[in-house]
């Protein structure tokens, strides 16, 4: 593999994020918001928490989808930003799965997720594991009894979709939700690491 993680993480680490005047931070294409990752976890648990145990799946598919959504639009604008094209991009020898590589590589420099791919098969499963992400402090609620890292699992699929579920759409009609992950550890539930399987649905 020609990805030089480390490299990535460091280059992308020195880029200065501001906000404009309406609080969003311009860059790789998109557009982003400086939040306390609390105020997400928070969110997130409470809304967990308080819905029924017969609506707990619909709530955490939701929570899911909407990071789903969000990765796969703000993926691409990261492989297609003036960002990657000068740190990433020339490192690239294996489509798509160096891309994969240096997409988590950028998910790390972005204090989202200590991750990595651990296995890929490509076009069918990607397991990654992160070793420190946001969602796993939920400090309020103490150890949690369900992996909570919604964020990370809509991301991970989003960015299979990215690879290989066909040409990008900006409409989210056709390639989106072409995969789907499931959290099989999480340092929220006592784990040393939270750990993803992404497979094709």
């Amino acid at each position: 593999m020609a990805i030089n993680r480390q490299k990535i993480i460091e280059d992308m680490s020195k880029i200065e994020v501001v906000g404009n005047e309406d609080g969003l931070v311009p860059a790789f294409n998109v557009f982003v918001t400086q939040l306390p990752g609390a105020l997400w976890n928070t969110f997130a648990e409470r809304l967990t928490r308080k819905v029924g145990p017969d609506l707990l799946e619909a709530a955490e598919w939701l929570l899911v989808n909407a990071a789903h959504e969000c990765g796969y639009h703000t993926g691409y604008g990261i492989i297609t930003s003036d960002e990657w094209k000068a740190v990433v991009e020339p490192m690239i020898e294996n489509v798509p799965e160096d891309i994969l590589h240096g997409a988590f590589a950028v998910f790390t420099a972005w204090g989202w997720a200590k991750a990595e791919i651990i296995e890929l098969i490509p076009g069918e499963k990607m397991v990654v594991r992160a070793y420190d992400y946001y969602e796993s402090d939920v400090v309020e609620y103490g150890k949690s009894e369900k992996p909570s890292a919604y964020m990370i699992r809509g991301v991970s699929a989003a960015f299979m979709d990215l690879a290989y579920g066909g040409t990008y759409d900006p409409d989210g009609k056709i390639g989106l939700r072409t995969f789907q992950c499931v959290q099989t550890k999480g340092i929220e539930c006592g784990n040393d690491y939270g750990e993803f399987v992404i497979t094709k649905v």
